[in-house]
């Protein structure tokens, strides 16, 4: 009778205190499709044409993610979050994850209940000139106008890149944003200062974009992440692990169209990530095929830059921070093993 009320007992506690939550990649696999968060229609991002199909570099991820549950990157149904929805909409349960520009922060990461599965962006704070001016870089501004909202982080960003690297700037103060964009625009300052996506998004708009130079240096650290419900690491894993197979692929130099040549190869990452060699799909509850069928169906991180973001793209912007760790860049994933 004892043994019988201590047995009640512990699993009153378990229960009360761990509360049995249903897996997410369960629930996933039953419905037959993805729910994903996405956010407005923003180019390069986000894309959805007049037959609803759906494009971008945050939508790769949640194509990647159906990739590996499904061998399929569409099955996905996109909902569009706003930034005031979207942290409502993922806690609330209406979307399994969360792909849109959306900045991983100690706040966000710990107070609100989520978890961030890697920076699949490396944004931040950036200017944008005409190529008028005659600069390649932004420590060569010293002595221009910068159309700035006082009293904002921009304005505390731009102070301290110009002393620390002793130059000067003289800010033409505004109330709004559209405001500066609108002053630079019209030559009442020479630089204008914004996220790097941002400036990529408003630059396509000037009639004139092959006159505009986004500089390189990134004044800021704004890096982006794919998230989900915090407490359960399961799926938080299929998430994670399927933007890195793409960051490996890229570094094991695999794609969409070469990857099935690599069937032979002796390299035994490149078997793991195959799914030719080990319990690799075992592991995470997938099919054996499951990077496979990312890297096929979405390619690697290289590709889906491009495409989206880079050269073959409108934006047309540079990899900057988002190059591999072992070409200049911050990207980096753990071994595939």
């Amino acid at each position: 009778m004892y043994f019988l009320k201590f047995l009640l007992f512990f699993f009153f506690i378990l229960f009360h205190f761990h509360p049995i939550n249903a897996f997410v990649l369960d629930e996933v696999k039953e419905r037959g499709y993805l729910q994903c968060g996405v956010s407005e229609p923003f180019i390069g991002f986000s894309n959805v044409d007049t037959e609803g199909n759906w494009s971008g570099f945050d939508v790769d991820v949640c194509r990647a993610v159906s990739s590996a549950i499904f061998s399929d990157p569409d099955k996905v149904e996109y909902i569009t979050t706003t930034n005031r929805s979207r942290f409502p909409v993922l806690a609330g349960g209406e979307v399994d994850l969360l792909s849109r520009v959306t900045t991983w922060t100690f706040s966000r990461d710990v107070n609100l209940g989520f978890e961030f599965t890697g920076i699949n962006f490396f944004d931040g704070q950036g200017f944008m000139v005409k190529s008028s001016l005659g600069v390649i870089s932004a420590k060569e501004l010293d002595g221009a106008s910068i159309c700035i909202i006082t009293g904002t982080t921009f304005q505390f960003n731009i102070d301290m890149f110009f002393k620390k690297n002793n130059i000067n700037y003289t800010p033409v103060l505004v109330e709004f944003n559209d405001e500066a964009f609108e002053n630079f625009l019209s030559g009442r300052c020479d630089v204008y200062s914004d996220y790097i996506t941002e400036l990529a998004n408003k630059r396509i708009t000037l009639p004139d974009s092959n006159k505009h130079i986004i500089l390189p240096e990134i004044i800021s650290k704004e890096p982006l992440s794919p998230l989900v419900r915090h407490g359960d690491d399961q799926w938080r894993d299929v998430v994670s692990w399927s933007l890195k197979v793409m960051i490996i692929a890229e570094e094991l130099n695999i794609n969409s169209q070469n990857i099935d040549d690599h069937k032979e190869s002796e390299n035994k990452e490149i078997l793991r990530l195959l799914g030719l060699l080990g319990p690799y799909g075992t592991m995470i509850e997938l099919d054996d095929l499951w990077a496979y069928q990312i890297i096929k169906h979405v390619g690697n991180y290289e590709e889906s830059f491009k495409r989206n973001l880079g050269s073959e793209s409108l934006l047309n912007l540079k990899r900057g921070f988002n190059k591999l760790y072992n070409k200049g860049g911050l990207l980096y994933a753990p071994p595939f093993r």
